[in-house]
């Protein structure tokens, strides 16, 4: 039983892991585009992509996590 936990604890981590790399990637071009579109002042444009990149990466993680877990205990 202890093999069967660390593996969907592998699939888990993966999953959330490959969703946070999907949506830092995504986040940051979205941030950059809403930070030029809203003509979002100087420094202040790094700032805001960054808190952009930040919270989609960890919202995409979060759910592709969620969902890794829901079907770890699943036989294909």
């Amino acid at each position: 039983m202890g093999l069967l936990e660390n593996r969907c604890a592998q699939r888990v981590a993966n999953g959330a892991s490959l969703g946070a790399a999907l949506g830092a990637s995504i986040g940051a071009l979205y941030g950059t585009y809403e930070a030029f579109r809203y003509k979002v002042p100087g420094i202040y444009k790094i700032r805001y992509i960054g808190q952009t990149t930040l919270s989609s990466a960890a919202v995409f993680g979060l759910f592709l996590g969620a969902g890794s877990l829901l079907h770890c205990g699943r036989d294909r």
